[in-house]
Order: C-alpha cells, then structure tokens, then sequence
C-alpha cells in the first residue's frame, strides 16, 4: 500500500494547526533591535523605578525617578541584544538612594558599603604612592643638575603599586574599602658625567593594607629598604672601602585626606625594627594638587610638595618640589611631565649624609 498521500496530508494539517496557533498566542514583550535610533527614556511609564538620561551624551548621567507599574503593552527596547555587548559601551551606574543622579565622567563609582564586594586582583588602588615621595614606587627618570657637587644626574624608579584584594568598590575613579595591596622598586642613579655608570641603587618591597572611605584613607604597611653602591662607581674612586650597609624594616602608619577634591593632604610615621646604619624614626608628609578625573589629550597642571625628616639626621632631612603637567584616565594612575627641586640630604641612602641641591625635570608615571 502506497503511504506517501498519508504522509503528505499528515503533515500539511500539522502545518495548518501549527499557524492557527500562533494567531492565536500573544506577541512577545520586547524584541531587542538594531539599526533604528533608540527612544531617550528606556522604560516606559509605569509603577517601579524608570532610568531616563540626563543630557544628550551618551556617558549621560542616569536619574531613578518613581512612576506607574510597567505596562506589558508597550515594548521594552534595546539598542542591542542582551545577549551581546556594543562594542566601547560606556560603563553605567544606577544612582544610589537619595542621590539625584550620577555622572561616572564627573565622580567616582559608587561608594557606600552597600556597593561593597570581595574583589581578587581589582583595578585601581586605594591608597596612591605621594607624587614628590623620593622613595616611592612609581615608574620615573629625573634628569637634574646637583649644584653641591656640579654633577649630572639621573634618578630612575623602576617600580609600583598593585592592590591584589579588596572588599569594596571597583571602576573609574578612586576606590574605597579594605585593600591588601604589593609595593616594590628599584631606585638606580646613574652619572651622566661618566658615561652614564652606575653610582648606586636603593631596593624597597612592601605590603600595605589599606582602607579608604570618602576623604579619608589610611594606611598599615611593613617595608624593606637597602641601599646599595654601584660597582663602577667603586671602580671608577676606589670607592669600596667607604660602602655602607643602609637598611630598614619598618612599620608605617598614614594618613591622607582630601579637603577638596583636588588637594590630597598625607603624612605617615615610620619606625624601623630591624635596620643598620638608619635610625628608628622616620615622618614623611606633604601635598599632591590636581584636578580630579579624567583630564583628556590637554591634561592639567599639578603641583606636589614632599618634606621627609629622619632619626639618623638628627630630624632633618629634605623637601622636594614638583610643578608641571599631569595626564590622567578612568583609573587612579597618572602620568606627570615637569620641573623638579630637591635640598637636603641625599635621597640616595648609600649617600644619606651628603648634602645635595637638584634642579631639573623629569617623567612620572604614578600608580
């Protein structure tokens, strides 16, 4: 028998049945879209919470204002898919409660606890190196005349500051929390008189743990420091005999505070448990002057200013002086091109009780 009319008739009944019941089910809620510009307000109105934009820009701020609950007869419309992200999307935050509205270009992430989370190897540190710090992790070449000894110099930092975990916040600007950060560099001087030999290098490693909320943040680190004479330079006079063993392993407590956003004001105290030639004591404070979030290709000017005072100089010690321009993203790093002043003591420690006075320029990049 012949089953193939059967087959035929059977499926084009399941065919009819199959369209009589689409026409019949309810169109779906939204369907994400492509090609056609999208409406300012996201959500219609409705009861609940709707996000419309602020400005015309597409980093515009978003506002929670009440409304009417959501109507299932208006679609709800995407300029994606869920399912794929744009490509260069703009990062977006919901304002917090009581907040009127906020702009991730002008302010930071969100901040209160409530935004708080564990966060492995986050972006952005909490707690920032001081910009005039003279033995700071950071990467930099200072190029400057020392007017004591008429020599050439250059100060190089190859180094700086990560945080490795963080119960708080994450994303443009600066973070707040409980952070556990690493710290380390190497800090050569090299002889520009001297076909550019090395004359010393200090070596410093650390672990602060960190907490930052608002203006405030403070600081709890241990650090070790050794200064080290260079080998062409004891070559070069005959130096080995006058090489001293300079080193610390501190404790650090500090503070920093932000009375206007663009004015950060620190100071720590330093007291070394384990050290040969230093001292216990050690104060660093000072000020780093900026404008606050991303400056764009023009970048703005900075001005940092960095006193450090020592136990082994009978509390004295040196002040630094930075003028110039900075350049800064999303993120808490920035990178800083200017003028450079030092007086006091060497802020190379194998050469800690020599009296120098720099002038010159140099590049910063700061973590």
């Amino acid at each position: 028998m012949n089953r193939r009319p059967q087959i035929v008739i059977l499926i084009g009944l399941l065919a009819v049945a199959g369209r009589v019941r689409s026409l019949g089910a309810a169109p779906p809620e939204w369907q994400p879209y492509r090609g056609e510009q999208a409406s300012p307000s996201l959500a219609p109105t409705g009861e609940g919470t709707t996000f419309s934009s602020v400005g015309v820009d597409s980093a515009a701020s978003v506002v929670a204002t009440p409304s009417a609950p959501w109507s299932t007869s208006q679609p709800v419309m995407f300029p994606q898919p869920v399912f794929e992200a744009p490509p260069d999307e703009p990062l977006c935050y919901v304002a917090p409660p009581g907040a009127g509205y906020f702009d991730p270009n002008v302010a930071a992430a969100p901040g209160g606890p409530e935004f708080w989370q564990w966060r492995l190897l986050p972006g952005g540190v909490i707690w920032q190196s001081y910009w005039a710090g003279g033995r700071e992790p950071h990467i930099s070449g200072v190029a400057f005349h020392d007017e004591n000894s008429g020599a050439d110099l250059l100060d190089v930092t190859l180094g700086g500051r990560a945080a490795l975990l963080r119960y708080g916040t994450d994303g443009p600007g600066r973070p707040q929390g409980f952070e556990l950060q690493i710290e380390g560099a190497g800090l050569p001087r090299l002889n520009l008189n001297h076909n550019w030999d090395l004359d010393a290098c200090d070596y410093r490693f650390g672990a602060p743990l960190v907490y930052g909320r608002d203006q405030w943040q403070a600081k709890f680190s241990y650090y070790h420091l050794s200064s080290h004479m260079g080998d062409e330079l004891a070559i070069r006079d005959m130096a080995l005999a006058q090489r001293i063993n300079f080193s610390r392993d501190a404790l650090v407590l500090g503070l920093s505070y932000y009375p206007l956003p663009a004015w950060r004001w620190y100071a720590e105290a330093d007291w070394a448990f384990h050290y040969d030639v230093a001292e216990p004591w050690a104060f660093q404070f000072g000020v780093d002057v900026a404008e606050p979030g991303p400056t764009g290709p023009a970048g703005v000017p900075f001005l940092a200013v960095n006193g450090h005072i020592r136990e082994e100089l009978d509390y004295g010690g040196d002040v630094v002086l930075q003028a110039g321009w900075l350049w800064r993203g999303h993120s808490t790093n920035v990178l800083r091109l200017g003028f450079h002043y030092f007086n006091g003591k060497s802020n190379q420690f194998e050469f800690f009780d020599n009296f120098e006075q720099q002038i010159g320029g140099g590049l910063w990049y700061d973590f």
